[in-house]
């Protein structure tokens, strides 16, 4: 009689601890680390004069050998990214001669992609019985990635709206010289600009 009794409390005390285990705890809980570090910050003279939208499916297949059942691996990536071009105008140079009231500007630099920024969507991962994908993979993936956008970029007409756009932002800088009595002169060699200086 003591021993059913016991048992019988016992079996109360688990299913009682289970339930409110199951119904009074929260969902799952997510622990999160990050550590940032900020390497470098430099000085940057660039122009962006046009952003492009591309979107690219990238199939990445590998395999060896034959049974290729239990070797191959196999990726399907979305590739979205904004792909910005401009100016890099760090070699740009610019002199005011006060004498002649003329602005002489030299190294104009040609258009050129300044910045991709990308994300990837992976979708249908398979991989074989004795292979798996690693991390050095997907960041190998992330790069090829990264250079189909860059290349798909460099064949689009994208450098030549750059350029279009960069003539249209002289213009307004000519406008706005020549409003205030001023003249802009472009192309100027650098030895001009080494004498204007001195």
């Amino acid at each position: 009689m003591r021993f059913t009794s016991f048992i019988t409390l016992l079996i109360a005390f688990l299913l009682g601890g289970w339930l409110s285990w199951r119904y009074f705890t929260s969902g799952p809980k997510s622990v999160e680390d990050s550590s940032v570090l900020l390497e470098k910050i430099q000085a940057v003279a660039k122009l962006s004069t046009v952003e492009g939208t591309f979107s690219e499916i990238y199939n990445y297949s590998e395999y060896q050998g034959y049974f290729t059942f239990f070797w191959e691996k196999k990726i399907l990536v979305r590739v979205r990214a904004t792909v910005s071009a401009g100016y890099n105008l760090e070699r740009l140079q610019m002199v005011a001669d006060p004498v002649t009231k003329t602005i002489h500007i030299s190294g104009l630099p040609k258009p050129e992609i300044l910045s991709i920024d990308h994300t990837l969507d992976y979708y249908d991962i398979s991989e074989g019985l004795f292979s798996s994908f690693s991390p050095e993979d997907y960041t190998r993936i992330n790069q090829r990635a990264k250079d189909l956008i860059r290349d798909s970029a460099l064949k689009s007409n994208l450098l030549s709206e750059a350029s279009q756009q960069g003539a249209k932002m002289l213009d307004l800088m000519r406008f706005m010289v020549e409003g205030a009595g001023w003249k802009l002169q472009i192309g100027s060699t650098e030895e001009e600009i080494k004498e204007l200086r001195e």
